[in-house]
């Protein structure tokens, strides 16, 4: 076995996985803030943290799966401005912010099933575990580490004097004071709120953070609500302790979410390290290598591929073509491809089912592939190599039939694209249209327009096909 080398950002390099517990890997994964849908680049994010848990799991270990729903206290920005995100949803449709929570919580969890995400073991609510929240705070102040200023209950970041080693802050010519500089109540740049009553800002008027706010609580440091990062590191110590084996999240965590997190974890329990393994998946990016956020109105969700024919593996099968640690840009020529190839190596495996081999698969036949293909993966998740090694075995002559099926259905509780099922489709609207138009103008012997409107059917990704009955479509 090719023994499991993950990246760690702490290291800035890939080191050999040795767990605290082999029985049981600590698994925390940051959820989503459910204001919104999530977008594609999130979900990008997502299919990493799978990867790495069936990885584990090929490993013969058994991982306990942590990720919480972020549902109060993540303001706009990723520090201490603006408002609650989830206030901002609930203004932007006029429902309640436990209303936002819940519809879009359930999308976010319908994503997953749509991409053949494994389900984590706990999924903690931020508004259920205030409690523990409260309780840390509280260890965090009885160790000197809070003061209060403006009303609020902030971190202070001086009596650390590791802090922002996950971002190697020191090693940064950063000016945290451009991303801290409307709260005048901080002693340091980098300090963070724990928990919010009130703010001042540059102009010095007072406002309550909570205005508006329907998510309070007392406290015994008055009625508010906590700041985002206390919701992380409080839940994920109730539920996998002290100290844990990973935690993932995406690159742009690094510099204050985790960074505030890992200050706060071990600034309340002295345990270092907290996390044995930080992991971080890159960005998805558009044109100009421009980032896609849900604060904009650049992103793309997975409904909005579905709408255009996609199936949601279509998009696990793009992302897994890339490396989780490089940036991946986003084309509708990718994905074409990737859906093109999808299409072919299940249309393979179905073809493999169909003959149904009846002589029992030997293993040993294709040993050196199944070999090839665990040294990519446990080379720190090295999906592309996976993949293609995926299909060196389909089409190698040598192996037969039954091996090939056995390996292939191994090789996908890793890949996780449900390889043995015939993928389902939907015909978009606006093809459907172009079809209704196509036969129109076959009926009427319209050949020029025929063609023109079959070139057009096809340039959006599907295959043409007439017959009796009229034209049929199936994507490529």
């Amino acid at each position: 076995m090719a023994n499991l080398h993950l990246y760690n950002t702490m290291t800035r390099q890939k080191m050999p996985f040795k767990p605290l517990n082999p029985a049981e890997i600590k698994l925390y994964t940051c959820g989503p803030t459910v204001y919104n849908f999530a977008h594609i680049g999130n979900l990008r994010t997502y299919i990493f943290e799978d990867l790495l848990r069936r990885v584990l799991r090929w490993n013969g270990y058994q991982v306990k799966h942590v990720m919480n729903i972020t549902d109060v206290g993540h303001l706009t920005s990723d520090a201490d401005e603006g408002e609650d995100k989830m206030l901002k949803g609930a203004k932007r449709e006029k429902k309640t912010v436990w209303e936002i929570a819940e519809y879009y919580a359930q999308a976010f969890l319908e994503d997953m099933d749509r991409l053949n995400l494994l389900k984590p073991h706990i999924k903690p609510k931020a508004t259920d575990h205030i409690e523990a929240m409260i309780n840390q705070i509280k260890q965090l102040e009885k160790n000197g580490l809070t003061y209060e200023s403006g009303g609020n209950i902030y971190f202070d970041t001086s009596k650390l004097s590791d802090y922002g080693k996950l971002a190697q802050l020191d090693k940064q010519e950063l000016q945290a004071g451009a991303r801290v500089e409307v709260d005048k109540n901080k002693k340091n740049p980098h300090d963070f709120v724990l928990w919010f009553t009130k703010s001042k800002f540059l102009d010095n008027s007072e406002s309550l953070k909570g205005e508006g706010q329907e998510m309070q609580w007392d406290s015994p440091w008055g009625r508010g609500y906590p700041g985002w990062h206390i919701e992380c590191s409080s839940m994920a110590q109730k539920y996998l302790g002290q100290q844990m084996d990973i935690h993932c999240g995406g690159i742009d965590h690094i510099p204050v979410h985790h960074t505030n997190e890992l200050a706060q974890a071990e600034g309340a329990t002295f345990k270092k390290p907290w996390v044995q393994y930080w992991m971080h998946g890159n960005f998805l990016v558009l044109k100009d290598k421009e980032k896609m956020a849900k604060s904009d109105t650049n992103f793309l969700t997975l409904q909005a591929l579905m709408d255009k024919g996609y199936d949601p593996l279509d998009y696990r099968y793009f992302c897994l073509q890339s490396h989780y640690r490089k940036e991946l840009r986003f084309d509708w020529e990718g994905m074409n491809a990737a859906r093109t190839g999808l299409r072919r190596l299940r249309n393979k495996v179905c073809k493999l089912n169909s003959d149904n081999a009846t002589t029992a698969p030997q293993p040993l036949h294709n040993r050196s592939t199944t070999e090839r293909f665990e040294t990519a993966i446990n080379d720190d998740l090295n999906l592309p190599e996976a993949l293609a090694e995926t299909w060196n075995l389909i089409d190698n002559p040598e192996i037969s039939d039954a091996d090939k099926l056995a390996t292939i259905k191994k090789f996908d509780t890793v890949l996780g694209l449900q390889l043995d099922k015939k993928l389902k489709f939907q015909i978009p609207d606006s093809i459907q249209k172009l079809i209704i138009e196509r036969n129109k103008a076959r009926k009427d012997k319209d050949w020029e327009q025929s063609d023109k409107l079959r070139d057009e059917i096809q340039d959006a990704g599907f295959i043409v096909k007439d017959g009796d009955g009229g034209t049929e479509v199936q994507p490529k």
